[in-house]
């Protein structure tokens, strides 16, 4: 019996230089190939850190000692703590806490040189944004280590009686938000954002791909319907869906995990709003530049893993490189991970929700224009 009747390598030669010809052909698949797991090279070896450091600190240091000013070097040392060098109010401090601009407040009593020389044991007061719960436990722990041994190389001469104390102050740690650190708090409201991203792009991406791929564009073509109406009546529709996802992951939220709800969930759904129209537009414009569905569905993924990994979802977003955080302030969903975890658990109100928003929509308008510019070229 002649073997090559069932198998034959030169037949099997043959299927495999096709397939490999066919991938060349295929950009986008090509792209793809080599696209993705140099992204996720680059992100993960340079942009994630699960370890950040030089996070945004504040310091009111109303004693402006040798003892504070050596505190609050000490801190920076630990490369954990980077200071602003503008001077604010406690309020001041506050407000940029609450907007997401800062991780921690150092806060040092203007008696605390006085009270510290006479063993009277003054407290510092670290006040930390425990939203990111991984950022906040590394850096207290690194603070309550270095409060032990700060100061000991000054403690000589009538101050050496110090250095037997177990610590010469006090450090008092406020966990503003999350004072259990629990990471429940951090990752649940976030996935509200996750999961609208992840469904709203592939749902959209899919849409006029498939009007192409049926043959049901050309109906679409022959209509006096415009491009901006044909792209706006395929996103109506999925802003439902993606209201009925919110609603469905808050009461889960609430309910299963216990989250808090500090602020006004009328104010997060209006704010849901531009998050859900800009993916849908971004889901629009793949379908628009993709020749077919399975394009669509491959160019999501260059949307997919730079928004989960530089948002600030999985890793801290201040504990990133400045290049990634530059990249994160393009993305929508950086913006809607701390509109989300400011309302549920800071209680933030329109005033301090805002600055979070207007980027989301002018994220949407960009790439609104750009889907309709390229379906215009589509219909060439």
């Amino acid at each position: 019996m002649n073997f090559s009747h069932f198998f034959s390598f030169q037949r099997l030669w043959a299927v495999i230089t096709k397939e490999f010809i066919q991938i060349k052909r295929d950009r986008v698949t090509f792209a793809i190939i080599i696209g993705i797991p140099l992204m996720q090279l680059i992100l993960f070896g340079y942009a994630i850190n699960s370890n950040p450091k030089h996070l945004p600190t504040i310091a009111i240091d109303a004693d402006n000692s040798h003892f504070s000013r050596a505190f609050l070097q000490g801190l920076k040392n630990t490369t954990y703590f980077d200071f602003d060098s503008r001077h604010y109010t406690e309020a001041e401090a506050d407000h940029e806490m609450q907007i997401s601009d800062t991780m921690f407040i150092v806060n040092i009593p203007s008696y605390f040189s006085h009270d510290l020389v006479r063993g009277l044991r003054p407290s510092i007061l670290l006040t930390a944004d425990a939203t990111e719960a991984m950022a906040a436990a590394n850096s207290i722990a690194a603070a309550n280590m270095l409060a032990n041994q700060i100061f000991n190389r000054d403690f000589t001469g009538e101050l050496a009686a110090l250095k037997s104390t177990p610590s010469a102050f006090q450090l008092r740690i406020h966990a503003r938000y999350n004072p259990e650190l629990i990471s429940q708090f951090n990752i649940v409201p976030a996935l509200l954002g996750v999961v609208l991203t992840m469904t709203m792009v592939v749902i959209t991406a899919l849409a006029i791909t498939r009007e192409r791929e049926r043959g049901t564009m050309e109906f679409l073509l022959a209509t006096p319907v415009k491009p901006l109406e044909v792209i706006l009546g395929k996103v109506v529709p999925y802003i439902i869906v993606g209201y009925i996802q919110v609603i469905l992951i808050l009461i889960l939220a609430i309910f299963l995990f216990h989250i808090p709800t500090q602020g006004s969930l009328w104010l997060l759904f209006f704010s849901a709003l531009p998050f859900i129209f800009a993916n849908l537009a971004v889901g629009i414009m793949f379908s628009t530049l993709a020749s077919n569905q399975l394009q669509a569905t491959q160019s999501s993924f260059f949307y997919f893993l730079p928004s989960i990994l530089l948002s600030g979802f999985m890793f801290p977003f201040f504990g990133m490189p400045k290049w990634a955080q530059v990249v994160g302030h393009i993305l929508p969903l950086t913006y809607f991970l701390r509109i989300t975890r400011g309302i549920l658990l800071k209680g933030n109100t329109l005033t301090t929700t805002w600055p979070n928003i207007w980027p989301i929509i002018i994220f949407m308008v960009v790439v609104l224009m750009i889907g309709v510019f390229y379906y215009h070229r589509t219909l060439d």
